[in-house]
């Protein structure tokens, strides 16, 4: 058996984990290639400078997957069930901004086995630029036979 992530049992209110990565270029126009978003004021810097942004902007949803890695490979971990998952995008994130991606428990649901988490990115800066909120059903113990 491969590793498990925490169940129920093992996971406590106010339990957090985080995840950074500085988001480079090359994640940007990979994104683009793999969801088929070329929006240009994502790859095109001369289009990006005029925008209300000044510059290039990272895809919301790239960044939203930082939560998504967090969920998979710390809290819970692995063999963790996502079931919803709400994205308030409050700031921008350029490429070169190192992005946190941190995940809290705030509620246990023991009887349906699910756990609410409090979802956030914040930047270099200390910048909060994705607030949110996830409902995951963690691992079960496996039954031994």
């Amino acid at each position: 058996m491969g590793m498990i992530g925490k169940t129920i049992e093992q996971l406590n209110m106010g339990d957090v984990a985080e995840f950074s990565k500085t988001v480079g270029e090359s994640d940007v126009y990979i994104y683009a290639g793999i969801t088929g978003d070329f929006n240009p004021v994502h790859i095109n810097e001369a289009y990006a400078s005029q925008t209300f942004f000044k510059t290039r902007i990272a895809h919301g949803m790239l960044v939203g997957g930082f939560v998504s890695t967090v969920i998979a490979t710390l809290l819970p971990g692995p063999g963790t069930i996502y079931i919803r998952q709400e994205l308030n995008f409050l700031a921008p994130v350029r490429i070169g901004d190192t992005i946190t991606a941190s995940v809290k428990v705030v509620e246990k649901i023991e009887g349906k086995n699910r756990l609410r988490l409090r979802t956030t990115c914040t930047n270099q800066n200390d910048v909060l630029v994705l607030d949110g909120e996830a409902i995951v059903s963690p691992p079960k113990t496996p039954k031994v036979s």
